[in-house]
């Protein structure tokens, strides 16, 4: 299966378990690998045969940009049902960042896998 993916996308949002936590917005990142055929768009060079990364992007920073999640784990899981449910993907892998989140570490974050027919 071919994948399309995006990397360090960033932006804030209301992350975290603690109180102070949800009072701020923190940034997130997050890289998305998107399993589909590329055979169509490779055979006839248009955007209308493969995922527009450009809208899966903007959709992903809009939902992102509004959610209020306590756990990271619960905001991966939120981007794979969007994505699976609005594009045309058979599998994502969803890994979201909270860069600066545990002191001595430069990154904490979960990484999840979901498919369409699961």
């Amino acid at each position: 299966m071919d994948k399309i993916f995006l990397t360090a996308l960033s932006t804030e949002a209301v992350i975290g378990i603690f109180d102070w936590e949800r009072e701020i917005r923190q940034r997130v990142e997050i890289d998305l690998e998107m399993s589909l055929d590329l055979t169509p768009a490779g055979k006839s060079d248009s955007i209308d045969d493969t995922l527009n990364y450009k809208s899966v992007a903007k959709r992903v920073l809009a939902f992102v940009g509004e959610s209020r999640f306590r756990l990271v784990e619960t905001l991966a899981e939120r981007i794979a049902g969007l994505l699976l449910a609005e594009f045309p993907i058979a599998r994502v892998r969803v890994t979201v960042h909270k860069p600066g989140a545990i002191r001595n570490s430069s990154d904490v974050g979960v990484i999840i896998e979901r498919s369409r027919d699961a």
